[in-house]
């Protein structure tokens, strides 16, 4: 049977939908069932590879080596020794093999357990012999205009670093580069500098984030300084629910890295810890940015209602103007409408021109009591 064609949606149900968009990325489900056992391992993020990939990359002083095997068993044995190990995974709904990954990493059930849950909160977890680490990565979808975002994950090692993604595609190209070229330092360091270039790779593109919406949010503040629209109205909510993604994604780093800097641990070396300072405060500066746009955005959103309602008042104060004129004068015309016989006032010769120069004088001269009042 044929389905009849959806009838087009009214602007007020397209403002909802927008609305509900937003409320569903701010808002990740769950997934997992209540009362669950600790360490269930259950995928509650999109699917958005077919397959997982793996990356596999070691590297020292001297020497370096990149390949990319099709199967996890292939990663294994991982950490070599008198290198850094650094395994990327791309993909997280396929449970079975986030599970082998965390048997042959030897990782703790809740990490592989948080590893799939991809509505993590940024932190940092201490399992002794291995560090766990949540990120929120973001980058600018030029095509839809919005915040494409996925969780990452770090774990690390005496020698090594694991990272896990959603999908391909990240951020990480500039360390990539320095590492095959050897530029830099970091090929002269361990994991723990790896950790940190991640990290801080992840909290530049904040800066491109914020200069981004910073861009958008200037020509809707010249567009409703202007002339204000319903569209201003609803490109400052979809701003704003943008920003509210930035700020989940940026806030609780500050927690993070002053946890990373103040304890002591034995994969984090001292001379990190200075960059990671570093880190620490280009975070403060994406969190200063992002709450001056919203102050930004709320602000303008008052101004757009501001001038809706002064628009209003206008409007209703010239019908309010033009009423107040013509009630006095359909009250003339609706008396000498009325159809009695005996009106002397009917049989004047000059009874029509003297009631036309009445109205005039009355529309007049209340026009004029208005101008003089300042109401026009």
């Amino acid at each position: 049977m044929k389905k009849p064609p959806r009838r087009p949606r009214s602007k007020a149900e397209k403002a909802l939908a927008t609305r509900l968009r937003l409320t569903r990325r701010l808002i990740r489900r769950r997934g997992k069932p209540a009362g669950a056992m600790p360490g269930t391992v259950v995928h509650t993020g999109e699917q958005k590879v077919d397959r997982i990939t793996f990356d596999v990359v070691y590297y020292n002083a001297e020497e370096f080596e990149e390949y990319h095997p099709t199967r996890l068993e292939e990663c294994f044995p991982f950490e070599n020794e008198g290198h850094t190990s650094w395994l990327n995974v791309d993909g997280l709904h396929d449970t079975q093999q986030i599970t082998r990954l965390g048997e042959l990493a030897g990782l703790h059930s809740l990490v592989i357990e948080d590893i799939a849950s991809t509505a993590q909160r940024p932190k940092i977890e201490d399992y002794d012999d291995r560090l766990y680490v949540v990120m929120r990565m973001l980058r600018a979808n030029s095509a839809t205009g919005e915040i494409d975002e996925e969780q990452l994950s770090l774990v690390l090692g005496p020698r090594s670093l694991i990272s896990v993604q959603e999908a391909p595609g990240d951020v990480f190209d500039p360390v990539r580069e320095r590492i095959r070229s050897g530029k830099g330092r970091i090929r002269q360091r361990g994991p723990d500098y790896l950790a940190y270039a991640l990290m801080d790779a992840v909290v530049d593109e904040y800066f491109v984030i914020v200069e981004t919406l910073s861009e958008r949010l200037e020509r809707i503040e010249d567009s409703v300084l202007d002339d204000p629209t319903r569209a201003d109205m609803a490109n400052l909510h979809r701003l704003r629910g943008e920003l509210l993604i930035v700020r989940r994604a940026i806030y609780p780093l500050r927690e993070i890295f002053n946890t990373i800097i103040r304890d002591d641990h034995e994969l984090i070396s001292a001379e990190t810890k200075l960059f990671l300072r570093d880190t620490y405060d280009h975070a403060v500066q994406v969190i200063d940015s992002v709450e001056t746009l919203r102050d930004v955005v709320s602000g303008l959103m008052e101004l757009y209602l501001s001038n809706v309602s002064m628009r209003m008042n206008e409007v209703m104060k010239v019908l309010t103007v033009v009423g107040t004129v013509f009630i006095p004068l359909t009250f003339l015309v609706g008396v000498y409408g009325m159809n009695f016989k005996f009106m002397p006032e009917l049989f004047w010769p000059w009874a029509y021109p003297t009631l036309w120069a009445i109205m005039i004088l009355l529309a007049g001269g209340m026009l004029l009591h208005f101008h003089r009042r300042g109401w026009l």
